[in-house]
């Protein structure tokens, strides 16, 4: 049995249904373990680990990579020092986003990690334009699993198993071998609390999720993590931002644009929506009134108008509420907080109120 396949019947025994998503390349892992709201509750209050499986994840070697990386995505790469982390786009010659990634520095290598199913493109893509460059980009997407750890206890509870990553900082990040098994431990705060990324090999992945969901970590599944990443406005590659998106459309700017950095494919329109101000549209969050579950492309409207203020791009169940809230692309003049709008769903008009990322 794999370590894939060992993983998932480990869950079943802990009570998860499986779903898949919509893209056929990515499964999503464990829908739920039996209670979604109870698992979205205990990431806010304690921690809970949730099987990020699925993610795309490339090792790239020799003494250009960060040069190289650097060259062809909006964020700082070249100064990066190992144990140091970003976020970034890679993009179009025309300043649109091709992936949303992280990247981690290490004294031998650079990883990149982003939403699964990018491999073959990233991959693609940068090797197009190696010329004479000492550089190798690695597939590691099979060998590699992730697990991530959110909370406001995750640090102490990792502490407790003998990791110290009450060590870490946002952005940093460190190789650890905890009972013989390898691993990365990296502090990447998505869900607006303390989290971290955690990548073992993907032959481990079965004991290390028995360690750490046996010492007082709770699972949770695809469900819970939709509300929370909703409510913290970490858009989803592929759902709420594609190939047809201009880098600040996503609303991530001062998290992942740099723009003292030089040079870089799709810089130039990238600094020139920088020197106006402002796009015709960006990503903001919507809190609904009540259910159901707007569907992705939802129109979102000015209430009792025709008048389209936007379209949803991803909607979940804040567990908190159990009210829904979703992410939607908005037109400028409708996307300051707290702006009220209403949401198209069913023939009916829902209200909802913008939120930012905060």
């Amino acid at each position: 049995m794999s370590g894939e396949s060992e993983l998932q019947a480990l869950q079943q025994t802990q009570g998860a249904t499986f779903a898949t998503a919509d893209s056929p390349s990515e499964s999503v892992g464990p829908l739920n373990f039996g209670n979604s709201k109870h698992e979205f509750r205990t990431a806010r209050e304690s921690s809970a680990l949730f099987d990020l499986g699925h993610r795309t994840q490339l090792e790239v070697t020799g003494v250009d990579r960060q040069k190289f990386v650097h060259s062809f995505c909006t964020n700082e790469i070249r100064g990066l020092k190992s144990g140091r982390s970003c976020e970034a786009f890679v993009t179009t010659i025309q300043g649109k986003v091709l992936a949303h990634i992280f990247v981690f520095a290490e004294s031998h290598a650079l990883w990149i990690d982003c939403v699964g199913g990018l491999e073959d493109k990233l991959f693609q893509h940068f090797d197009k334009y190696v010329i004479s460059e000492d550089i190798t980009f690695h597939r590691r997407s099979a060998d590699w699993t992730e697990f991530y750890l959110s909370g406001p206890q995750s640090a102490t509870q990792l502490n407790l198993m003998g990791l110290t990553a009450s060590t870490l900082d946002r952005h940093q990040h460190e190789r650890t071998v905890f009972e013989t098994i390898p691993l990365s431990l990296r502090r990447v705060d998505w869900l607006n609390e303390v989290g971290f990324l955690v990548q073992v090999p993907t032959v481990h992945a079965p004991t290390l999720w028995s360690r750490l969901t046996t010492n007082g970590i709770t699972p949770a599944g695809h469900e819970a993590f939709e509300g929370l990443r909703i409510l913290a406005m970490f858009p989803h590659y592929g759902i709420d931002i594609t190939e047809q998106n201009l880098a600040q459309e996503v609303a991530r700017t001062e998290l992942a644009i740099s723009f003292t950095k030089g040079c870089y494919l799709g810089q130039e329109p990238i600094a020139r929506i920088d020197s106006l101000g402002h796009v015709n549209q960006e990503l903001r969050g919507l809190k609904l009134a009540r259910g159901p579950l707007p569907d992705r492309s939802a129109k979102v409207l000015m209430p009792g108008e025709v008048r389209e203020a936007g379209t949803v791009t991803s909607a979940a169940w804040d567990y908190s509420t159990d009210t829904p809230v979703a992410l939607a692309l908005l037109k400028r003049n409708y996307m300051s907080a707290g702006r009220e709008l209403t949401v198209a769903i069913d023939g009916k008009e829902i209200q909802a109120v913008v939120f930012d990322r905060t």
